[in-house]
């Protein structure tokens, strides 16, 4: 099945190599205004491709999108480049958002040219509000990867905490992604056992500071590796190739995963079911009275975001 990435960055790029060694895709078309850039890219690739299962990796234009299952969406400022990389800043990746949506209209209006009811994954930041601004813009079947990443960076500090496998750690973090995120502590645990029940057995087992080490770990992960290597690309473009195979393989997985929410009025991520329609259902979380009103304050905090919008 084919699949697009519209800009080839790199979150393109990294999406790419994934969606490359995954093998869940049998066409990748590759967009970026600069075509001599996706061609580059397309024709580095599809050398090492040979090792993979059989995919056809080439640089395209808008017309190339028919006949795709999902188109994947990179394209814009990243947090480096947009100044969002300051610890301190509550804004985060938010201040990034009027630069992206300018990015946004353009890719929009010659993809509906096209394919107006393709199944569309933003993951330029802040993908929540711009899912957002892609519907204001008359594209209803968009999605965002929201906080999927920040739920398997919560499980792998808890695992890594206690000793385990990250695969026996389960742990969500839902509403934006961003500085609102919400930890959902009380279902946290490993292989059944809540994360407080084990921390009870530990000596000095404080809960709040071991709490307020992992969400600054979590919160700031992206800030950490761009001071690494200059940009947050592989977790996430692992991210998005994981979630094309749910969609092409019609999985019905169940993720954090951003859509929009009448009942809200913005897009964030609650747990989903996923498969070949892009989301099928939403299962609503029983959430503790704190965590709920922590969700309540990112609603709130997507809705500021989206009234600054121009669309």
């Amino acid at each position: 099945m084919k699949v697009a990435i519209i800009g080839t960055g790199a979150v393109g790029a990294a999406s790419l190599m994934a969606l490359v060694m995954r093998g869940c895709a049998t066409e990748i078309v590759l967009i970026d205004k600069t075509r001599e850039k996706a061609q580059g890219l397309a024709t580095d690739v599809r050398y090492g491709a040979t090792l993979s299962p059989s995919v056809t990796v080439r640089a395209g234009d808008y017309a190339d999108l028919k006949g795709a299952a999902l188109v994947i969406i990179t394209a814009g400022v990243n947090e480096k480049a947009g100044g969002a990389t300051d610890r301190s800043d509550p804004a985060g990746r938010l201040r990034l958002l009027d630069t992206n949506v300018a990015v946004y209209k353009d890719i929009i209006s010659q993809l509906d040219a096209v394919v107006p009811e393709m199944l569309t994954l933003v993951v330029t930041d802040p993908p929540d509000p711009l899912a957002d601004a892609v519907r204001m813009m008359g594209h209803s079947r968009v999605l965002s990867t929201g906080t999927y990443l920040d739920s398997l960076r919560f499980g792998f500090h808890l695992a890594q905490r206690f000793g385990v496998s990250p695969h026996s750690a389960s742990a969500q973090v839902l509403g934006e992604h961003g500085t609102s995120e919400v930890f959902v502590w009380s279902s946290a645990q490993v292989n059944g056992v809540p994360i407080q029940a084990l921390l009870s057995r530990r000596p000095k087992g404080d809960f709040e500071e071991f709490r307020r080490e992992v969400e600054q770990e979590v919160k700031y992960a992206n800030i950490s590796i761009i001071e690494g290597i200059g940009a947050s690309q592989h977790g996430i473009g692992m991210v998005c190739a994981r979630i094309a195979e749910m969609i092409l393989r019609d999985e019905r997985a169940v993720i954090p995963i951003g859509r929009y929410h009448p009942e809200h009025k913005v897009t964030l991520s609650l747990p989903a079911v996923v498969g070949r329609a892009g989301v099928i259902e939403t299962l609503q979380p029983e959430l503790s009275k704190g965590e709920q009103d922590a969700l309540m304050r990112s609603v709130d905090a997507l809705k500021a975001a989206i009234g600054r919008m121009k669309i």
